[in-house]
């Protein structure tokens, strides 16, 4: 495994300049920013997560006034009192993407919502106060708690929101096989384990967060 010096030196090669780089890296919210978020902008976030999975982002991106009309402005108090008779009217409407499995993933996450607010004082509370130090037992939670959330579902919704997270896309997977952290993508808790200790050290040693660090990792796959 390389140190943080070399993914440095690498993309600073590749883009030019540190401006170019510094550029392309997204920067996550402060636990204050994710803490801030009302409950509803998080259901309606993990349900546009949810719809955007498999298809054609713009397509989903261009209906959501629509589902977010539907949907009661993604109300979690509202929209988990919506009934199967609720879902096969919404089922007809022309306005949005009839998927009958997606469409009942939003009541059953407006009650994750609201059990998580219960606890914590709010959803963006979770969100806020998880260490990134254990982002991957984030995933598992949301995986484990929410509906359709699953996969690369739980760290792309993270980045939607805001919340500091390495996502392991195939680029990213083929540079940590390239640096011997893993042989495949990781899906065990000891594949997963060892990333996240990867990305533990490579924070350590630049003071980035992890989302610029991930990015930066999929830049040293050359296509």
């Amino acid at each position: 495994m390389r140190d943080y010096q070399w993914l440095h030196g690498y993309c600073l090669n590749r883009f030019g300049s540190p401006a170019a780089l510094e550029a392309q890296l997204p920067q996550p919210k402060s636990a204050d920013e994710l803490r801030a978020l009302p409950d509803d902008r998080y259901l309606s976030l993990i349900a546009l997560r949810v719809f955007r999975a498999g298809l054609k982002h713009s397509l989903v991106d261009a209906k959501w006034p629509a589902f977010e009309a539907a949907f009661f402005g993604f109300d979690p108090h509202k929209v988990v009192l919506m009934g199967a008779e609720h879902l096969e009217r919404l089922m007809h409407d022309e306005r949005l993407i009839r998927h009958l499995a997606k469409l009942r993933s939003v009541p059953l996450n407006a009650r994750f919502v609201l059990e998580v607010a219960q606890e914590q004082g709010s959803f963006g509370a979770l969100i806020a106060d998880w260490p990134v130090a254990d982002i991957v037992g984030l995933w598992k939670y949301l995986a484990k708690h929410g509906n359709q959330l699953g996969g690369l579902s739980a760290p792309r919704l993270l980045r939607m929101v805001g919340k500091d997270t390495f996502i392991p896309t195939e680029d990213v997977v083929a540079a940590l096989k390239a640096q011997g952290i893993v042989d495949k993508a990781p899906t065990s808790q000891k594949e997963l384990a060892a990333v996240q200790a990867a990305f533990n050290r490579w924070q350590a040693e630049s003071g980035r967060p992890m989302c610029q660090l991930s990015v930066m990792l999929a830049h040293t796959v050359n296509h």
